[in-house]
């Protein structure tokens, strides 16, 4: 009876921190939009300098608030690989199985953009790190491969999810092609990271509230470099990147059979 209970209480407390976790990060995006953001911009320097500072600041900001989850009792964490991160130029293309994997990697990379939902820009919670931080719009495919090719090549680093949305839990991962053109096209660094979630919590298929018995475990594990030579002599270009779709694909189903149990 006495454990029955704890549990409940446990689990209600949970619940209650994590509609106030994702409260602190609404209110700390607007904080930074109103507060910090306006300072930055102001600051001497090109658009890259501005939108390094811009992401300087969104990391610390994830870290704090992964910090903050890790604290009040929602969720733990682990990372194997991390030294083989934070390298200029670098791609870095992961599975997505949650709503905090772009928040955890950031956290970790210091300075890292991303690819952001067009509707997102018109959200008051988060505008003001995007637009700061330099993050790129999905809204036009042919200019965000560009620009993705762009920053890499300038020397900065990308944070891609091949498969453009959360994984669907128990679906075979289902990649779209342009994080693949945009490696080829690059010719950059390319590192696969492989995060695993258990029990399974804020996928696509689920609201915030439907939370776990228990604190969810993310783990992530930072694979050696993908080699592209033997990709980019293949022609003609668009057979190249079908390919190397496939085998991004083919990469992160293994991976994650591999890691679906780990922490469990």
């Amino acid at each position: 009876m006495a454990q029955k209970i704890i549990r409940k209480l446990s689990y209600g407390w949970r619940l209650f921190a994590t509609g106030f976790s994702f409260f602190i990060f609404a209110m700390g995006g607007l904080l930074l939009w109103l507060l910090v953001f306006p300072v930055l911009s102001v600051l001497p320097g090109n658009n890259l300098q501005k939108a390094s500072r811009g992401q300087g600041v969104v990391h610390y900001s994830f870290y704090v608030f992964i910090g903050l989850m890790h604290r009040i009792g929602i969720m733990t964490y682990e990372i194997n690989g991390l030294e083989k991160l934070n390298r200029p130029g670098q791609l870095i293309m992961a599975n997505h199985p949650t709503l905090v994997d772009i928040v955890f990697l950031i956290s970790r990379i210091k300075q890292a953009n991303c690819i952001v939902k067009d509707s997102l820009w018109r959200n008051p919670f988060m505008r003001g790190a995007i637009v700061n931080a330099g993050y790129i719009s999905n809204s036009d495919p042919e200019k965000m491969i560009a620009d993705c090719v762009e920053w890499l090549k300038s020397g900065g680093t990308m944070i891609i999810f091949p498969e453009g949305t959360r994984s669907m839990p128990g679906k075979p991962c289902l990649f779209q092609r342009g994080a693949a053109a945009i490696a080829l096209q690059a010719n950059k660094i390319v590192t696969p990271v492989t995060l695993s979630c258990y029990p399974s919590t804020l996928t696509k298929a689920e609201p915030w509230y439907q939370i776990p018995e228990r604190r969810f475990h993310l783990v992530m594990h930072v694979g050696n470099d993908i080699a592209l030579d033997e990709f980019l002599l293949i022609q003609p270009k668009s057979i190249a990147v079908r390919r190397f779709n496939q085998y991004l694909q083919d990469y992160f189903t293994q991976q994650r059979e591999r890691y679906k149990n780990y922490g469990k």
